[in-house]
This record gives C-alpha cells, sequence and structure tokens, in this order.
C-alpha cells in the first residue's frame, strides 16, 4: 500500500524510525502476524516519543485514516491476549 506515516517533523532521525517501526509492527498485526511483545515494545517506545493520549489519538485517527489499520485496536488486541506468542487481526 501506498500511504504516509504519521510523523512530526520535530522528531530526531532515530524517533521517526521508531514512530515508522512501531507502524510496521501494527502493518503486521493486520497483514501476517506479529509476536505479541515485539507490538508492545515498540509501542513502548513509541509511547516514550508520544507520552500524551490526545497526541497518540490524533496519530493513531490520521495513520488509520491513511492505511486503514487501527492501531488501538492492534495495541488492544495484544494487551489483552492470554499466552499468545504470536497476534493477527482474524477478522478478515
Amino acid at each position: 500500500m501506498e500511504y504516509e506515516y504519521p510523523i512530526d517533523l520535530d522528531w530526531s532521525n532515530d524517533e521517526m524510525m521508531t514512530v515508522v517501526s512501531f507502524f510496521n509492527a501494527v502493518e503486521a498485526f493486520y497483514e501476517n502476524k506479529v509476536q505479541r511483545e515485539t507490538l508492545l515494545a515498540r509501542y513502548q517506545q513509541f509511547k516514550k516519543i508520544v507520552p500524551g493520549k490526545a497526541e497518540e489519538k490524533q496519530i493513531f485517527k490520521s495513520f488509520e485514516q491513511s492505511s486503514g489499520y487501527s492501531s488501538y485496536h492492534a495495541v488492544k488486541h495484544a494487551q489483552t491476549a492470554t499466552d499468545q506468542q504470536f497476534v493477527s487481526d482474524n477478522t478478515k
């Protein structure tokens, strides 16, 4: 798919790469599967860059509008999954 990632130009290159890495894990959740711990670890790194809930919601909404993928749904699924090494969106 061709879409843009919601990034802030004030972020450093490392911060931008961290945010893109998180969104890559969200994409893997929808397109294939991703290790639960990988998704959650990348979300924790994302939260170090975007600690505020309001900004997180805005970035998630922008990514969902662009890609069709809900970051919120992916993270919630990974957080509530029990004893699953891999998580994916099974609603396809």
